[in-house]
């Protein structure tokens, strides 16, 4: 059984650094930046992760503006449409005639580890154009 509250240096690095975890913003590893909402009086506050201070900076500005998640933002259609172009061109590759049903699982594999790999770059690339100051 864990103590609520941790004793030694170890336990509290442990339950302190966020290991596993993806950015909240690019999805890549996180190193250590975090965030909670401080208008949240009451706990738990839900720490989110960064892998960057762009990325943290970032979600810090889209909180003071309000999330809106029912919709994409404007970063987000930044980021598919950068994400499209990656992906034309493995479809060149492929072949544009050939049908969805006819794609091999390799080739769906590449198509999806594009998309992903794409969209999480152009994010932070979004992120680090966006953070003109570091934010403390």
């Amino acid at each position: 059984m864990t103590p609520a509250t941790p004793t030694i240096a170890a336990d509290r690095w442990r339950l302190w650094y966020p290991r596993g975890m993806l950015c909240a913003v690019c999805r890549q590893p996180t190193r250590g930046f975090g965030w909670f909402d401080p208008r949240r009086s009451k706990r738990p506050r839900p720490p989110v992760w960064f892998c960057s201070i762009p990325c943290q900076s970032f979600w810090t500005r889209l909180a003071r503006e309000g999330f809106a998640m029912v919709d994409l933002t404007e970063e987000e259609r930044a980021a598919i449409t950068a994400t499209m172009q990656r992906v034309a061109l493995l479809m060149d590759e492929i072949g544009w005639a050939t049908p969805l049903s006819e794609l091999t699982e390799a080739q769906v594999r590449a198509l999806i580890e594009e998309a992903v790999e794409g969209f999480r770059e152009a994010m932070s690339d979004i992120a680090w154009v966006q953070t003109a100051e570091v934010p403390f």
